[in-house]
């Protein structure tokens, strides 16, 4: 699986679905602990394997046989969905639906852990369609929107310190290398990320700072092409696995090709 942000294969309800880049673990509701971290060894889905300032047992997730809990065991703060911190020795009751985790660190390095509780029958009455609004927003991007946002946002799936949006022009470069035979010019790029801010910036949930009048100060294209890439980031919209569609010989293409299995 790519993503659980798009759902996860049909279970019981109360089942745990946790994913990380390098491999994911199932369990269905019961007296468990699921431990994650950068000990491979040591956990059942290892986040920030090469990251030595995330802690070898970075935290677990409980289930007292009905409801799952994540509690932070490291020293990182873990990023909650809108900002919010869970400290270390905290824990937070997880919420049924999707849920992804960030941890942070000292290297401006972030870990992306997704947890995805299935809901109670009653809760998913309405309906696939219902169950999709109810999740925090994956965003559609067409083919083209994915390749130039993946360019200008190169920088953030590297992982590097500070990072900002590309220039329009390494963005162009970047994408007439590929082999598909397309003609890009930074005008072009411009448009096609332009168009992908006011459609966000004017959806159902719509996106703040994505447009001049929304406050934003000077250089107002970084920051609003800034802006953009946090939430495409936060959502899962984007992820590091996508860089090799710009021909990045060091992204891994299928990080989640063995997700590991699904255990009772």
């Amino acid at each position: 699986m790519r993503s659980l942000a798009s759902g996860v294969p049909p279970a019981p309800p109360g089942t745990l679905f946790a994913l990380a880049a390098s491999n994911g673990f199932a369990v269905p509701p019961r007296k468990f602990t699921l431990h994650f971290g950068r000990g491979t060894d040591d956990v059942h889905v290892a986040v920030g394997v090469n990251d030595p300032y995330v802690s070898r047992l970075q935290g677990v997730l409980v289930c007292d046989g009905y409801e799952w809990w994540v509690r932070n065991k490291g020293k990182l703060p873990i990023q909650l969905p809108g900002g919010a911190l869970l400290l270390s020795g905290h824990e937070l009751l997880v919420e049924p639906g999707y849920t992804p985790l960030l941890i942070g660190s000292a290297k401006r390095r972030s870990h992306l852990l997704e947890i995805h509780v299935v809901g109670s029958r009653t809760a998913d009455a309405g309906g696939d369609q219902h169950n999709r609004t109810k999740a925090p927003d994956v965003y559609e991007l067409s083919l083209a929107e994915r390749l130039v946002l993946t360019a200008l946002a190169q920088r953030y799936l590297r992982q590097e310190r500070y990072p900002q949006p590309v220039s329009w022009n390494q963005v162009a470069d970047d994408l007439n290398r590929l082999p598909d035979g397309r003609q890009w010019t930074p005008k072009i790029a411009a448009h096609i990320v332009g168009a992908v801010r006011e459609r966000l910036a004017d959806g159902p949930d719509p996106i703040p700072g994505l447009r001049r009048e929304d406050g934003v100060g000077e250089p107002v294209g970084n920051t609003l092409n800034h802006n953009l890439i946090q939430a495409l980031l936060r959502s899962a919209t984007l992820l590091p696995a996508d860089l090799h569609l710009i021909g990045d010989g060091d992204a891994d293409e299928n990080p989640h090709e063995n997700p590991g299995e699904n255990h009772e």
